[in-house]
């Protein structure tokens, strides 16, 4: 029997929380239920978790807050907002955060578990066997797609789930055209306009983190995709 994954919910109203729990637990989940972010840092601290479901209006410590606390501490950790903010600025601020998705109160259950299915599955990172290592030379930079680390000049970079895949995915079609849909597909699994905003964001976070190498560009194509432009 497969062991079930574990899922971080934060979720400060009592009604939704227990019965989003009652649920996920039902569905094969492992389901730990924090009342607040301060209860949920306490948790990750304790638990290893496969994803964290947040939401984002919370008293002591708001859903943004606790994803920037995650970023900072547990970066490998994926999560997704569960929000009844439904402004597109909020959308938008929730994925540069690098949260893998985005959901609108009131939720529908079913469908909860299909992403939360989906998520798990296009992020379940392959074994490592010791016969490849996941390790690139990309100029100045050692990339390091299993631990999710840029090394450049001695300083470790850590990368959040989203933007190691995203990287990986322009490494692996270095000099090559990847076009918007293709790479929203593979990494965000659905291509909208949100998706695609949040893809912006990311490659200028991207940018932003090889601007040491002045010879590494992620060049836009207009209306087509990105390119990553190094030689190793």
């Amino acid at each position: 029997m497969a062991e079930k994954k574990r899922i971080l919910l934060v979720e400060d109203d009592d009604a939704v929380g227990y019965l989003l729990t009652e649920y996920l637990n039902m569905k094969g989940f492992d389901v730990s239920w924090a009342k607040h972010g301060k209860d949920a840092l306490v948790k990750l601290d304790q638990t290893k978790y496969e994803l964290a479901v947040l939401d984002v209006m919370m008293p002591e410590m708001d859903g943004f807050t606790l994803a920037e606390r995650i970023n900072e501490n547990f970066s490998e950790l994926p999560f997704i907002f569960l929000t009844a903010k439904s402004l597109k600025v909020d959308v938008l601020k929730g994925f540069y955060l690098g949260a893998v998705d985005y959901l609108k109160k009131p939720i529908d259950e079913e469908e909860l578990v299909i992403r939360i299915e989906n998520l798990l599955s296009r992020l379940e990172k392959p074994v490592n066997t010791g016969k490849a290592v996941e390790v690139f030379t990309i100029g100045k930079y050692e990339f390091n797609s299993l631990n999710q680390e840029l090394m450049v000049e001695g300083q470790k970079i850590k990368l959040t789930v989203k933007e190691s895949e995203l990287l990986k995915y322009l490494v692996d079609k270095r000099n090559q055209l990847c076009p918007h849909k293709d790479i929203l597909i593979k990494i965000w699994g659905k291509n909208d306009y949100f998706n695609k905003k949040s893809l912006n964001v990311f490659i200028t976070r991207l940018r932003k983190f090889l601007e040491r190498d002045g010879n590494i560009k992620i060049e836009n194509v207009h209306s087509k995709g990105y390119i990553l432009r190094y030689e190793p």
